[in-house]
């Protein structure tokens, strides 16, 4: 690829030249989210990623020759979004039923949630064996989403190759919830499911600002997890103390491993309005890539990642998805 030339869809990120044969990090893209309980379209996030990505220029200042990265994204599965668009419908219409007073046991939706938890695990199980295959390979391995409850089946296929490792999530919302909404595999419990994994030694939660009763229990009675919620770092800055100080006591939490699950309404809403769920608040766009940076200015292996929940609508989201895919990827 020319770096300094037009960026060219050639059906790879970022317009980059590199087979999956040769690349050292695979994304797999999951165009998901059936669960989605508020605003939908994620699953059209990898697609939108890819057509932003070849917007970028790739100057970095803290990366020499950054265009050189060899990564290759696989192709879109359109079974799966088939799959996904089929439920669509019926799983908005089933909410409102929640939302109206509604209960999931004898009601009309029973069955489609329960079709919809056996094609999860399946799904999960997809993943899983794509991933473990390729870090069999000496492969890098991320997930693309979707909705934040896909990257769970990359997580086990990692809790069968290293034998301890830390999560570093950057979200809004602290996704601990033992479902949700009957769904089994929530976009709202994947960090319960995720720490079923022995391997998993801690989950650090960065920027969380909306949870339940319950999740907050959880936390104050689960030592492998810290959360570092973001009315505290706010606080913490008004009264003097600089992100560059609170971002070395986060990465000081973390162990030499690291898998960094990056849920883009983690950032302040203007970063990527449309993603399902936004709340208030949030890191910057500027304090986010800082943290990735600093993770990895310090030593730490990052073993894996994902990027989850951006949604299609203005420009805005798919570029920022896009830029902070590219400092995941460096």
């Amino acid at each position: 690829m020319d770096p300094n030339g037009v960026g060219v869809n050639n059906g790879n990120l970022f317009g980059i030249d590199c087979s999956e044969q040769d690349a050292d990090l695979v994304i797999i893209p999951i165009p998901w989210d059936v669960t989605s309980s508020y605003g939908r379209g994620s699953s059209m996030g990898p697609q939108a990623m890819l057509e932003a990505s070849i917007q970028l220029d790739f100057f970095h200042p803290k990366v020499e020759k950054a265009w050189g990265k060899k990564l290759y994204m696989r192709p879109i599965t359109q079974k799966w979004l088939d799959i996904n668009n089929g439920y669509a419908d019926g799983v908005q219409k089933y909410i409102a039923h929640l939302e109206n007073g509604g209960v999931l046991e004898g009601s009309e939706f029973e069955s489609t949630v329960n079709e919809i938890n056996i094609i999860h695990e399946q799904l999960k199980d997809d993943v899983y064996t794509q991933s473990l295959a390729l870090l069999k390979q000496n492969k890098k391995v991320a997930i693309l989403g979707g909705e934040h409850s896909t990257p769970l089946g990359l997580l086990q296929a990692l809790g069968d190759v290293y034998a301890d490792f830390a999560i570093l999530q950057i979200d809004a919302h602290a996704d601990l919830r033992d479902g949700y909404e009957g769904f089994q595999q929530s976009h709202a419990s994947i960090m319960h499911h995720a720490l079923q994994i022995e391997s998993i030694s801690k989950i650090v939660q960065v920027g969380v600002r909306d949870l339940s009763p319950n999740e907050r229990q959880f936390i104050e009675d689960n030592d492998r997890v810290e959360t570092i919620f973001d009315w505290d770092l706010a606080e913490e800055q008004f009264a003097g103390l600089r992100w560059k100080h609170q971002v070395k006591r986060i990465v000081e939490r973390l162990p030499g491993m690291v898998y960094i699950s990056f849920d883009i309404d983690g950032l302040e809403p203007s970063n990527c309005p449309n993603t399902g769920t936004p709340v208030p608040g949030g890191l910057s766009y500027n304090q986010a890539i800082y943290l990735i940076q600093e993770v990895k200015a310090v030593g730490k292996t990052i073993v894996g990642f994902d990027l989850c929940e951006v949604a299609p609508g203005l420009p805005i989201n798919a570029i920022t998805g896009a830029r902070v895919l590219w400092e995941l990827c460096l």
